[in-house]
């Protein structure tokens, strides 16, 4: 599939692995919908990048904040010409927590619902809401293709450690819906691949302590870093181009396995 003259919707788009995504596919000639709630950052970001870029605040976990962007987002597509040719849904937040803890509480719901709704059901919500505007574009290439759907999982999904049971269940989930998405999409052309990243430089890892990274880096095999968002962005690249990268799951990992506590 083509990057160059389609619009990308990317939610988490103006920090870490979603702002290298929106760069990388800006550069190869992509006009980028940048969601985020980082208001300040997201549009310092559309302004860098200029009149290919286009930011919406958003709110993954409110259907109204998703659907206000998505709305705006058709209607900069039909000023522009240039049909939405895919989704990489990028926001999403880790809030570890034990299910129980040392004075036997459990785990609070609120804490569940947080992690849940942003990395779970605000990826649903932003692609259910983004797909109606993708079953109808033009079909390009011997196959027909219309686009790609790319979500973002985690290598917790498959060996989470301990208080990672929101976290691992919402990137688990996003892994297990990975097919079945592939299979209902498969009639418009629509692709969907899910990538699950293990250690990476993100906001989300800068609040980590020096001994908790260090431990973690001790869990690769190699290299023995952190991987770089712009190692995150070209694989982005590649699930778009590669019209054969559909209904699977891609870890990103340097073969790191997680143990079960740092």
């Amino acid at each position: 599939m083509k990057i160059a003259n389609r619009t990308f919707i990317i939610s988490g788009g103006a920090s870490g692995l979603g702002l290298a995504t929106a760069r990388e596919l800006h550069n190869a000639g992509a006009y980028v919908s940048l969601l985020d709630l980082n208001a300040d950052n997201g549009a310092k970001v559309a302004s860098e990048l200029g009149s290919r870029a286009k930011f919406f605040e958003v709110d993954v976990s409110s259907t109204d904040s998703i659907a206000a962007a998505i709305k705006g987002t058709v209607e900069w597509v039909k000023e522009t010409g240039k049909e939405i040719g895919g989704v990489v849904a990028g926001a999403g937040v880790g809030l570890p927590g034990l299910i129980i803890d040392k004075k036997n509480e459990p785990l609070a719901i609120e804490s569940i619902d947080f992690v849940l709704n942003i990395n779970l059901r605000g990826t649903l919500d932003l692609i259910r809401q983004a797909l109606p505007y993708m079953t109808t574009a033009t079909p390009e290439g011997e196959v027909g293709e219309r686009g790609v759907i790319i979500m973002i999982a985690s290598s917790a999904a498959f060996d989470g450690q301990m208080g990672q049971v929101a976290y691992a269940a919402s990137k688990g989930a996003v892994a297990s819906l990975t097919l079945p998405l592939a299979r209902d999409l498969s009639k418009y052309g629509i692709r969907a691949v899910t990538i699950a990243p293990a250690l990476f430089d993100s906001a989300m890892t800068k609040m980590l302590g020096k001994k908790v990274k260090q431990s973690l880096y001790n869990a690769m095999e190699f290299p023995k870093r952190a991987g770089q968002p712009d190692e995150f962005a070209r694989l982005v690249k590649e699930c778009v181009e590669n019209v054969m990268l559909n209904g699977t799951v891609l870890r990103l990992d340097g073969a790191m396995r997680m143990p079960a506590r740092l």
